[in-house]
């Protein structure tokens, strides 16, 4: 995992300035990047609330949870910030599959000298603790309970990681920043489509500075940011099948919400559905085999519903 970075911000940006927002905010960035910068997306679409809180934890420190459905842009608005601040960041998605020696580290045997000798390979937490990284947790609420309890040890502020190898207590570098992401609110998942999400410790949200909660978002930006992801659509008629893909995709939110429909259309959805749509040059195939194809039967009928509404078409059986 060795590589180089900058041991710390060495300039200062103005949010007011890069951001847009009415705020005299001032955050610590990087004048350079690193490999483990994000991409920068000029075409992002930020939140207000939600993104002043990311700048405010890179600025101050702070541990932050951001809360939201599937596609509302959880991850990405951690990554565009840090795109704009040059600042080193690093996800991991805590699936089932991340065991806590993924996290901390594992003793390995390796060839010293021509001898098979066994050292401590350090995971990414202790790594990332070290360096000026921005640590993203993905699906926070799908870690299982012995990585919760590794992590818990560095969301305080000073705290401290130990390694049982050589009994070294690790004290985190002055540019880490701890991120995570969650489908819920660490209480559970009431509406059946989050599973695998586990109730957590209320001792360990309670470590969490800063709480974000990220809906999705208005029209006019979804469609904004769909007609800078996708191309083909830069005319009239493009620009109104993007309108009523967005107003569709609202229909099945507000369908969610009322328990009409189990499956919603993220912005992802949208996005992949308007790309599809190009492809294969039909809006009614592609929105079949993007998003039709994964509704339960009795589902059906309301999504043509909604279909009808807004595109004045019958979706047919």
């Amino acid at each position: 995992m060795d590589t180089a970075f900058s041991d710390a911000p060495d300039i200062r940006i103005s949010v007011r300035q890069v951001f847009g927002f009415d705020s005299d905010l001032q955050v610590p960035a990087f004048s350079e990047a690193s490999e483990h910068v994000p991409d920068l997306d000029e075409a992002y679409c930020f939140d207000l609330e939600t993104t002043m809180a990311i700048l405010v934890a890179f600025a101050h420190n702070r541990r932050l949870l951001i809360q939201g459905r599937h596609g509302s842009g959880k991850s990405s608005h951690i990554e565009q910030v840090a795109a704009r601040l040059n600042w080193p960041t690093v996800r991991v998605n805590l699936d089932g599959q991340i065991t806590r020696t993924d996290l901390i580290g594992r003793d390995a045997i390796v060839l010293r000298e021509g001898k098979q000798v066994t050292e401590f390979r350090e995971g990414i937490l202790p790594w990332a603790f070290q360096h000026p990284v921005a640590l993203v947790f993905d699906e926070y609420d799908a870690g299982r309970p012995d990585v919760m309890f590794a992590i818990q040890r560095v969301l305080e502020l000073e705290g401290r990681l130990t390694l049982l190898d050589g009994n070294r207590v690790l004290r985190p570098h002055p540019g880490f920043r701890l991120f995570s992401t969650a489908n819920t609110v660490g209480l559970g998942d009431a509406t059946g489509l989050y599973h695998g999400t586990q109730l957590l410790n209320h001792a360990q949200l309670d470590r969490w500075n800063l709480v974000a909660r990220l809906d999705y978002l208005r029209p006019d930006d979804e469609i904004g940011i769909v007609l800078a992801k996708t191309r083909g659509y830069d005319d009239d008629e493009g620009r109104k099948a993007v309108a009523s893909m967005v107003a569709m995709a609202n229909l099945t939110r507000s369908g969610f919400a009322a328990g009409d429909v189990s499956a919603v259309m993220s912005p992802r959805t949208v996005i992949t559905w308007a790309e599809n749509a190009r492809l294969f040059g039909d809006v009614r195939l592609a929105f079949r085999l993007t998003y039709l194809n994964r509704c339960d039967d009795f589902e059906r009928p309301i999504v043509a519903e909604y279909y009808q509404r807004c595109f004045d078409d019958d979706l047919g059986a």
